[in-house]
């Protein structure tokens, strides 16, 4: 069963599958995620309401309140008296280490097929300077 779920005017999209091995408060807490950290969902965009994504999407309103508790407890969300749940600022220290562990592992995926093919370090810092300054106007 895939059931996608666009949120209005944001472009939050949750799609929920059975051959998923993630259950389903996971697979919701995981597409939204990662749609904060790649920036489709931006600082201070509010979600739907608990209730609400559980009606579009036909889960259960715990499912879905696991999966927003989680988010927060991580620091990507926050509920907001009067405004619902919002994402917060990138700028926060729990997102940060999100970014860090992030990094980290697409790190040490490039730094174990760098020993893979015998590269040397200075080679890999090379290109991690070539991208560095290739990418940095793109943000």
């Amino acid at each position: 069963m895939l059931v996608p779920y666009l949120w209005h005017d944001i472009s939050m999209k949750i799609l929920i599958t059975n051959q998923s091995e993630l259950p389903i408060y996971a697979q919701i807490r995981e597409q939204i995620k990662e749609q904060i950290l790649n920036g489709q969902l931006k600082e201070g965009e509010a979600l739907p309401s608990i209730r609400q994504l559980a009606k579009e999407i036909g889960v259960s309103v715990i499912t879905t309140t696991r999966a927003y508790n989680d988010l927060e407890q991580e620091g990507f969300i926050t509920a907001m008296q009067g405004k619902g749940t919002i994402v917060l600022s990138r700028e926060n220290d729990l997102l940060r280490e999100q970014y860090l562990k992030r990094m980290e592992e697409g790190l040490f995926t490039a730094v174990k097929t760098a020993r893979m093919i015998k590269m040397t370090k200075e080679e890999l810092l090379e290109i991690c300077e070539n991208l560095w300054e290739s990418e940095e106007d793109k943000f």
